[in-house]
């Protein structure tokens, strides 16, 4: 009965364009308790939490520059300033929801990434580029084209063992849906992670953050 739920759900708020209705992605989901102990941040390992990373009135900023260190010693990663929610899953359906905002000048970075995958280190990037959110560099899949300069709902629905699909949503209308690349492990990320072209400062601000699922937690 709850997938049945999620189904409707879903099957309500598939717009594929900008212009339909706008819904509630998170309709019978089931909220993820959730505390800034489970919210690590990862940054530049040879500079202070607070070069990088600000938390005041409940927003998160997150900033870092295309010539920072990678966020351990050992690693061969690009720079990123990222928080990693510690809750993992294997099955079901995960979503997450957070406003996010992101400066004009900011581009060549991913702002948010679903980890885990069979063949690859992630199953979903959302990156930056121009003002445009587009899914990994692909751009005939490209999510919003005016992201700069403006707070947006976004919501990443990740249905591990069903459908095997994820679906984002910008302020409560789809805008896309790809199918997973497998994995049995997951968890959510977002902050700035250093992509192509970057620009030397890279920064993205976040609020409300939230996890859902459709299963009693």
């Amino acid at each position: 009965m709850p997938l049945l739920v999620v189904l409707l759900a879903l099957l309500s708020c598939a717009t594929h364009g900008a212009n339909a209705a706008a819904c509630d992605p998170t309709t019978g989901f089931v909220t993820v308790p959730l505390t800034d102990a489970q919210l690590p941040v990862q940054r530049p390992y040879d500079v202070p939490l607070d070069q990088r990373y600000e938390l005041a009135n409940g927003m998160r900023r997150m900033w870092v520059y295309c010539t920072d260190k990678p966020h351990s010693p050992t690693s061969h990663t690009k720079p990123r300033t990222e928080i990693r929610t510690v809750i993992i899953y294997s099955s079901g359906v995960w979503q997450f929801e957070g406003y996010a905002f992101v400066p004009s000048g900011t581009t060549g970075v991913s702002i948010m990434q679903v980890f885990g995958a069979a063949k690859h280190a992630t199953t979903l990037m959302l990156h930056v580029y121009g003002g445009a959110l587009v899914y990994y560099n692909d751009w005939t899949r490209v999510v919003d084209r005016g992201i700069y300069n403006r707070w947006f709902r976004l919501n990443v629905i990740h249905d591990v063992g069903g459908a095997g699909t994820l679906t984002v949503f910008i302020d409560g209308q789809e805008r896309l849906r790809v199918a997973g690349r497998g994995g049995d492990l997951h968890y959510f990320k977002f902050g700035v992670y250093t992509q192509t072209a970057p620009s030397h400062l890279m920064e993205s601000r976040w609020r409300d953050v939230r996890l859902f699922t459709k299963e009693a937690y």
